[in-house]
């Protein structure tokens, strides 16, 4: 197995994630003061579309009264053993699914970007809510798929990913075929060994789901020998990468997707590729 670390910080990640508007939640509307959201709004972070979310997967959620402030989770809020924290220094809010508080990435009166629990199981009814200054927002009811593949964003429709070196993939610094790109992405499921609830993971674990993974360009799969590597990204809670080894065929500037167990990341995303 070739591994390439992560070299690519993401705090920028965790606080713009996707692209769509906000949806908006149909009335009534909670009292005054209270966490204010519904289903619709309740996305995966890559994507931006709602119930798509599985384990272990970046979930953001848009609304009013969140939080009354805007806090953003760093690395002196671990634990000395990678601990990660249930609620971020400063603020009164927490995100409850099935009762349990989970791991907040940032915090804002409009925005909460969240860590999915890896050890929840799939097709269960969770539910769901937001407390803030010890005022509960609506309870809702969710259902996690087994994968829900997503790719980070650098724009609306271009795909995050960078060079072995670590420098990001650019229209001034593309990819070309036959080289190797890393990408980056969220909910793509279990992993072998399994994440463990609560904690960074420290090494490279491949997904449980491997044989059944696959890259599309333009549609396309690429062989099998090509992704070398897809799994958790080692030291970044809930993210994943994958090594692509780019066909020498690949076509300027593909469209690429992800296919995970039964499931696709959304079309019309592209891979900054030039010959």
């Amino acid at each position: 197995m070739e591994f390439y670390p992560a070299k690519i910080f993401y705090p920028a990640i965790i606080i713009w994630c996707g692209v769509a508007a906000m949806a908006q939640c149909p009335p009534p509307s909670p009292p005054p003061g209270f966490p204010s959201y519904c289903a619709a709004t309740v996305v995966n972070s890559a994507s931006s579309l709602p119930g798509a979310l599985a384990p272990n997967t970046m979930v953001t959620v848009y609304g009013q009264n969140l939080s009354t402030n805007t806090q953003t989770l760093t690395a002196a809020d671990l634990s000395a053993d990678g601990t990660l924290p249930t609620e971020l220094p400063g603020t009164d809010t927490q995100v409850l699914v099935a009762n349990m508080a989970a791991t907040p990435y940032y915090i804002s009166p409009t925005q909460i970007n969240f860590l999915m629990p890896p050890n929840y199981t799939p097709g269960k009814n969770l539910s769901f809510s937001v407390v803030t200054g010890g005022r509960a927002g609506p309870l809702l009811s969710i259902v996690l798929r087994e994968t829900a593949p997503a790719l980070f964003l650098l724009d609306a429709q271009t795909v995050v990913a960078t060079h072995v070196d670590g420098s990001v993939v650019t229209t001034a610094n593309p990819a070309r075929p036959g080289g190797i790109v890393i990408l980056y992405a969220t909910g793509l499921g279990p992993t072998n060994p399994p994440i463990v609830p609560g904690r960074i993971p420290t090494t490279a674990a491949p997904l449980v789901s491997a044989s059944d993974f696959e890259v599309l360009l333009d549609g396309q799969a690429v062989p099998p020998e090509n992704v070398p590597y897809a799994g958790v990204a080692p030291l970044f809670a809930g993210l994943y990468q994958i090594n692509l080894s780019l066909p020498a065929s690949t076509a300027p500037n593909p469209e690429i997707r992800l296919a995970c167990a039964g499931q696709i990341s959304p079309a019309q995303i592209y891979l900054t590729v030039q010959p």
